[in-house]
């Protein structure tokens, strides 16, 4: 499988349309034809790029994680106190939605494991520990600072956090709604903070 960083940039844009189409259908809700159509391409400039779909959507999703992580660093470099972390953690995630409604791509991946390529699936499994480890830090740190409730194990609330940010994607979207991971990142962390 190709690195993200090593692909074309014709190739790029190809995986810049297979993301947006993951986020609003999923992996078994787009084909080649659909990238093709939106890139303006013919489907076997695609398999030039990519000769199998598990290697595009891979791709994607490694990209993707990459993308994520640096945000988490850019986060770190701005912002010293855990709950302020936390809400430009959840700002992240409305960022995405406030874009049609649409899905974290491996939030979107991850409800189709089961019927994944272990390729695509492990990139997805990744992503998400990348967010719980960054979060276990960042809620631990503030946790020993005061700032947070420590009655909770630091992965335990990691994972809630986690979570609710998926979870405010996928109800707001099927409600319709404008209410996304923001408003309830802002309710969690109200919840766990030590006034």
């Amino acid at each position: 499988m190709k690195h993200f960083s090593e692909i074309s940039s014709s190739a790029e844009r190809v995986v810049d349309a297979a993301e947006g189409l993951i986020q609003q259908h999923g992996y078994n809700g787009f084909s080649y034809d659909d990238v093709a159509q939106l890139v303006g391409i013919k489907k076997p400039s695609i398999h030039h790029h990519f000769p199998k779909k598990e290697e595009l959507v891979a791709v994607v999703a490694q990209r993707y994680t990459h993308r994520f992580r640096s945000e988490l660093l850019n986060i770190e470099g701005q912002h010293a106190k855990a709950p302020d972390r936390l809400s430009a953690y959840a700002a992240l995630f409305q960022h995405t939605f406030a874009l049609d409604r649409r899905l974290c791509v491996c939030g979107m991946l991850g409800a189709e494991t089961d019927s994944l390529p272990e390729l695509v699936a492990s990139e997805v499994a990744h992503f998400f520990k990348v967010n719980l480890d960054w979060l276990c830090l960042v809620i631990g740190e503030g946790q020993s600072a005061g700032l947070i409730n420590a009655r909770i194990s630091a992965a335990a609330l990691a994972e809630q956090f986690l979570c609710a940010m998926e979870g405010a994607m996928m109800v707001g979207r099927g409600m319709r709604s404008a209410r996304g991971p923001a408003a309830v990142g802002q309710t969690f962390i109200a919840t766990v903070t030590i006034a």
